[in-house]
């Protein structure tokens, strides 16, 4: 039995444009597979709209949380009232819409009647997934009413996850139960399930949230789970692209890549993806492509398994932020490891990657990377708390923590391929590096520089790659 499954993401959904887009390839797709699933985002912008209304409600400010509230209704609202829907069908995806503005307002008052000197992520995860399941309402009715048996699932009934709120990790185990209980029937009944990405919940029932563009998580968790035979990501570019197509108008759609790759490109810096998906799909084997909504017709990226085959190349550019702890003496890293590895996961629900360490007989220095993942305040909420810890222990503890800027060149099998990773270094000539790694992975090599200098360092590689001339961009 062929199975699909597509995740269409925020910028895909926020028009009417787009709406009918996904109803188009919905319905298509619809004929070609024996069994459809779509996993989705909230509209562009919700989730930070949300996530302020959250902060709003931290610190007891009403009419702020409230005209957020307001906005996201007429938002709403105003799409589906661009939709061609019959007044019945209509008016019940508005008291929908309603009742979870409702239910929005409700989560903002507790969080305000609580005072909490820092909003957590265990204290907004719940508010935070009303994004989803606003889209997931819409999604549905607008199949239903052109005669597609869409239903809304809602993620919590899914995703049995630990309960690392804000980054949380799907426990596959139960949530393959779930699957067979909730989605299995339904699709025996020839309908499709519109599936709220992002959100899970623990074994206890609380809500929990798998971390930015965690919606590519829950689909391709479900993908693995159900043995589909392809999972989509739709998107508003035409594939991977070999840089951030906003940074480097020259930026080109690359064509394939190994899991490896893709999951380095990830992790790395790339928003298409989230970190974490790639592994459920590799150890199934299970293809993932990337198109755009906007040109179906393209085929996009395709992210399967390696084939050896080929020379190494560089495929792609990446720039994330992360930390750098440095200190004028050498000696044993174990004791700051340890405190980094347990504030890191205190602060932001992920455990200690270090991707660069390194001493010389006078200093020592170490570069965290941050996962686009975490959020945009990631970075600093780290700092921060690192140099509330290291206060503590003035003498055990001199290290001074400074953000810097990670730039990473994607390719594969660059282990064999010292000339190419001595151009990329080149082609970095005035710059100050404070640190250089090769991905243990063999499909990255990354440098740590001052976040001033991340522009012209990613541009400068960006321009080997096109000038390489390579296949594969």
């Amino acid at each position: 039995m062929t199975t699909l499954v597509m995740k269409f993401g925020g910028a895909s959904l926020g028009t009417s444009a787009g709406l009918a887009q996904v109803l188009r390839i919905c319905a298509d797709e619809s004929k070609n597979w024996e069994r459809l699933l779509i996993v989705v985002s909230a509209l562009d912008g919700v989730t930070d709209m949300l996530l302020d209304a959250a902060h709003f409600a931290r610190i007891d400010h009403p009419r702020g949380y409230r005209r957020i509230a307001a906005n996201l209704r007429t938002r709403h609202l105003a799409l589906i009232d661009q939709l061609p829907l019959d007044r019945p069908d209509r008016n019940t995806l508005q008291a929908d819409i309603d009742q979870l503005i409702s239910g929005l307002l409700d989560d903002c008052l507790a969080i305000a009647n609580k005072f909490y000197e820092e909003l957590s992520p265990i204290h907004s995860d719940a508010l935070v997934a009303v994004g989803e399941r606003l889209s997931a309402r819409i999604i549905a009715a607008l199949l239903r009413q052109n005669d597609i048996r869409g239903v809304a699932v809602d993620g919590t009934d899914l995703l049995v996850t630990d309960d690392v709120h804000g980054n949380a990790n799907p426990d596959l185990g139960p949530t393959a139960q779930r699957v067979n209980t909730v989605l299995i029937p339904i699709l025996q009944r020839k309908m499709i399930p519109v599936i709220t990405g992002f959100i899970g919940a623990t074994a206890a029932g609380a809500t929990t949230t798998l971390g930015r563009g965690g919606t590519d998580y829950t689909a391709s968790v479900i993908s693995a789970l159900l043995c589909a035979d392809e999972l989509w990501i739709w998107t508003d570019v035409d594939g991977m692209m070999s840089a951030d197509p906003r940074r480097q108008r020259n930026a080109r759609v690359i064509p394939s890549l190994s899991y490896s790759e893709a999951a380095d490109f990830a992790y790395f810096g790339a928003k298409i993806l989230h970190a974490r998906m790639i592994a459920p799909l590799a150890e199934a084997g299970l293809p993932l492509r990337v198109k755009n909504i906007f040109e179906p017709k393209l085929v996009g990226t395709l992210v399967a398994n390696e084939t050896g085959a080929g020379n190494p190349a560089i495929k792609a550019v990446t720039s994330v932020q992360g930390l750098s702890l440095r200190r004028p003496t050498s000696g044993s890293l174990a004791g700051v490891t340890r405190l980094v590895g347990n504030t890191l996961f205190k602060t932001l629900g992920m455990r200690s990657e270090v991707l660069i360490a390194s001493q010389s007989s006078n200093s020592s220095f170490i570069c965290l990377v941050i996962p686009t993942s975490i959020g945009i305040d990631g970075v600093d909420r780290l700092q921060r708390a690192l140099q509330t810890k290291m206060a503590e222990y003035p003498e055990k503890m001199p290290w001074a923590i400074e953000t810097v800027s990670l730039v990473t060149a994607i390719g594969d099998s660059l282990q064999r391929a010292p000339l190419l990773l001595s151009q990329v270094l080149a082609n970095l000539e005035g710059i100050e590096l404070f640190g250089i790694a090769l991905g243990a992975s063999n499909c990255s090599i990354s440098v740590a520089l001052a976040p001033e200098d991340a522009r012209e360092a990613l541009a400068r590689v960006h321009d080997l790659i096109i000038s390489s001339g390579s296949d594969n961009v």
